[in-house]
């Protein structure tokens, strides 16, 4: 049972209040984590802004050479924090599971390494020099969700660290125990309160909100839902912090009629139905041509019937539970709901505990609430379409816009009909698939700013002009 400390200013901090934390797979506790007050918080934000002076001043190669350094030392660690996830956030051990996750978030931080926003000369003649240059921040406030509880972290952080902010991480109570090692090992290989951890359950003390209204966090990177993701944006008005949101969305993938439907069905699958469906650019609806919408529901049912699905420590699963009592409760509600509106072509009926089959079910439309909604769960709506425009105009037709994905043979034309989707990333042939030199984020209310590459990375800074 790992029950670990706080980090601030390098050192461990001891919270007699803690609160436990349980493997989704059986309910068994995995281990206790500290119910944070807000003196915590304030301590862990002070030894952020002390450290700031220090590390704010390094050259780009040191700040480069410690990231460096903190992807090393994930890979060092990579089986411990991988069971850890495990544990708590119940994802099998293999397949696009805990050792996937860890061995990305390592690649993450070593991609983000390598970035640099040197300084840029908008001018220099004989009128005078304008030089642009970014500057850190301060102090980042992270809050990070249950689904990746490593990988978002180090998203979060990296970019932080790099250019030359320290950091405040609040993980999601549900998981936060591997957060709490991967910020015990980054202390390990960067200076006292560079990184600093606090944890609460959120009944006691919403860390959340203190963190989003704290006078001294210049600020907040949040991953999470679209609802917990306005209040951060309310709260963080009177300070006119800096914000990243990655929130939440309902991506559409449309399947043109030039396509192969068993050809693309692994693909469908796992766009729709990696990390159990818990993923933010997951596809959540599926629009598929009349002339060819039976055959891809029969290879999609085909491809899913074949996945392993159990306990996160056996070697063999593939799929793991749903996370948590209230994700799991939502998830039955909608396919409950949409079975009897539709056709449940697979699955549909919970399973022992938080387990739930992939669920594949035909026959919905626009106003049936699985379509509308987003679910985060092991469950795709397959909705018929005849026309084109009608398709898109139906993909479109949401408030959020995250991602969504184009499937034809036919490259050049599924580029075209991407041009017209209204989401931040649009993906040919493959759904979900975020990669660290693309940015990544969400239009309409699915976010603010982006994250990854040398975009991601500006976020993190304040634009300084020097002319002369």
């Amino acid at each position: 049972m790992y029950s670990p400390a706080l980090t601030i200013d390098g050192s461990t901090v001891e919270i007699p209040d803690r609160f436990a934390v349980t493997n989704p797979s059986d309910g068994s506790i995995v281990g206790y984590a500290p119910n944070t007050t807000d003196s915590e918080l304030d301590r862990a934000v002070a030894a952020a802004g002390a450290a700031f002076t220090n590390w704010s001043q390094r050259s780009d190669a040191s700040l480069q050479e410690a990231c460096k350094a903190v992807a090393a030392v994930i890979n060092e660690h990579s089986e411990e924090l991988a069971r850890l996830v495990t544990a708590e956030q119940g994802k099998p051990l293999n397949g696009p599971g805990s050792r996937w996750e860890v061995g990305a978030a390592a690649a993450w931080a070593e991609h983000t390494a390598g970035l640099t926003l040197p300084p840029r000369i908008i001018q220099d003649d004989d009128e005078g020099r304008v030089e642009l240059h970014r500057r850190p921040l301060g102090v980042v406030g992270s809050i990070t969700p249950w689904n990746f509880p490593v990988l978002i972290a180090v998203w979060h952080i990296l970019p932080a660290l790099r250019t030359g902010n320290t950091v405040v991480i609040k993980p999601s109570p549900y998981t936060p125990l591997s957060a709490m090692r991967l910020v015990e090992l980054m202390n390990e290989v960067l200076p006292a309160g560079a990184v600093n951890i606090v944890t609460s359950d959120d009944q006691a003390t919403n860390l959340g909100a203190a963190m989003s209204s704290h006078p001294e966090i210049r600020k907040i990177v949040f991953t999470g839902s679209c609802s917990t993701g306005k209040h951060v944006m309310r709260n963080a008005a009177d300070t006119m912090k800096r914000l990243t949101l990655e929130m939440g969305g309902n991506d559409a993938g449309i399947v043109l009629p030039d396509a192969d439907p068993e050809a693309i069905a692994e693909g469908l699958f796992w766009g729709a139905f990696i990390n159990n469906g818990q993923t933010c650019a997951a596809m959540k609806r599926l629009y598929v041509h009349d002339s060819i919408h039976d055959r891809v529901c029969d290879a999609l049912v085909d491809v899913a019937r074949t996945i392993p699905v159990g306990d996160g420590f056996d070697e063999n699963s593939v799929l793991g539970p749903i996370q948590n009592r209230m994700q799991f409760d939502k998830v039955q509600r909608l396919v409950q709901d949409a079975s009897t509106r539709g056709r449940v072509l697979l699955g549909g009926q919970a399973g022992d505990g938080l387990f739930f089959p992939p669920t594949i079910i035909a026959g919905l439309g626009a106003g049936d609430p699985l379509v509308d909604e987003e679910q985060f769960g092991p469950v795709l709506p397959v909705i018929r379409y005849t026309d084109i425009d009608q398709a898109i105009a139906a993909a479109n037709d949401s408030p959020n816009g995250l991602g969504g994905s184009i499937w034809s043979a036919d490259v050049e034309e599924a580029r075209r009909m991407a041009a017209r989707m209204e989401c931040g990333s649009v993906w040919i042939n493959k759904h979900g698939a975020i990669q660290p030199n693309a940015p990544f984020g969400g239009v309409k209310q699915s976010g603010l700013g982006v994250e990854f590459g040398e975009e991601g990375l500006a976020e993190y800074t304040d634009i300084q002009v020097i002319l002369s």
